[in-house]
């Protein structure tokens, strides 16, 4: 299970639009063209902290959970991103053809992150159009540890394996390791 939660700095710029609209507001009230930058301040600093405030994404094996919203991976057909990176917007196509906005507010690293792993997962969709099988290839089969062979590797060259050989065999012949002293 991993959980994405909304980067911090958006409730920092919140707080500082914030401060912004209320010393404009201040401005304003001996000079009223400031009222101007107030309301634009005010707005902005209402949709970052939206934005600031959006619930935690979390990508688990079987499903997607957005805040209380659950989505399974089967059940996703499409998957389309959109230019914006951070915030990340990408639209999901369900089975029964509902769409879902997902908007991410995190960071470009996270945000591209959660982006890929929601398209690796997605194994039945469309991802902007291309089928997952031509972009990731087949889904891998689910194998136990008790079908898989183990693997061998080579730690030696041939002829450091030959040099390894013929020192082995020319202790063993002279029955001991240490010189007689």
């Amino acid at each position: 299970m991993i959980r994405f939660t909304p980067a911090r700095t958006y409730l920092t710029a919140a707080a500082v639009a914030f401060g912004m609209a209320a010393f404009s507001g201040w401005c304003a009230i001996t000079w009223w063209p400031a009222g101007i930058p107030a309301v634009l301040f005010a707005a902005s600093a209402g949709f970052v902290l939206w934005l600031g405030v959006r619930p935690a994404i979390v990508v688990t094996e079987t499903d997607l959970r957005v805040g209380s919203q659950t989505i399974a991976w089967d059940e996703i057909r499409r998957v389309d991103q959109t230019g914006w990176i951070s915030p990340m917007v990408a639209y999901l196509t369900l089975a029964d053809g509902a769409k879902i906005r997902l908007l991410y507010p995190g960071e470009t690293e996270q945000s591209n992150r959660l982006l890929r792993m929601i398209q690796q997962r997605a194994t039945l969709s469309l991802i902007n159009g291309v089928p997952h099988r031509q972009i990731f290839g087949d889904p891998p089969k689910q194998e136990t540890a008790a079908t898989l062979p183990s693997p061998q590797y080579r730690l030696l060259t041939e002829e450091d394996e030959a040099e390894v050989e013929r020192l082995y065999q020319k202790l063993r012949a002279a029955g001991r390791l240490d010189p007689e002293k």
